[in-house]
């Protein structure tokens, strides 16, 4: 597998090492081995999956301390357009974000460090995600940005005026006032 480094500290995008053959494809998803050779070491618990239509933006959502969460996400069916956000408190890069196409064709994974805040919007017809997480999902601890933040400024790769955003994540704050 290769582990890219982004110019965000902590946040890395992971390309396995994909075999095909007429009877398709093989790759490791994760080996724990390989991440702590490159200096990441997280004890994932929890594995979640979603599926949205095209046009739908979920996030950005994070959990607060001390119950924060670092996720390793992948598509296994669509496309998405994958949003980490750094709200580490003295980052030198705080609120910048970092955005890439993930897809079930491309194999590539982004591993988001707790401390960031994470979103996608889906791009194909249908697209399902899955994500391991480091640390158990507490709705007390849930919070989130809202997608549209003029500060961050975020191209969602779709135009936000007709996407499909949960009432819950339409009215969260903005960065500014988190």
């Amino acid at each position: 597998m290769q582990i890219r480094k982004t110019d965000i500290k902590g946040l890395f995008v992971l390309e396995p090492r994909v075999f095909k053959d007429t009877r398709g494809y093989f790759f490791e998803s994760f080996h724990k081995q390989n991440l702590e050779d490159h200096g990441i070491d997280y004890n994932f618990i929890q594995d979640n999956q979603s599926r949205s239509s095209f046009g739908v933006v979920r996030g950005l959502h994070y959990q607060r301390s001390p119950w924060a969460q670092t996720k390793l996400i992948r598509v296994i069916e669509g496309v998405i357009y994958d949003v980490a956000v750094d709200i580490r408190a003295g980052s030198p890069t705080y609120g910048r974000w970092y955005g890439l196409e993930l897809s079930a064709e491309n194999y590539l994974q982004l591993l988001v460090p707790a401390g960031f805040a994470h979103g996608f919007s889906v791009l194909s017809e249908h697209a399902t995600v899955n994500y391991k997480c480091d640390a158990y999902y507490n709705p007390a601890s849930e919070s989130g940005i809202h997608c549209a933040d003029p500060h961050l400024n975020i191209d969602w790769k779709l135009d936000l005026s007709l996407a499909v955003i949960s009432e819950k994540d339409r009215i969260l704050p903005h960065l500014k006032d988190i």
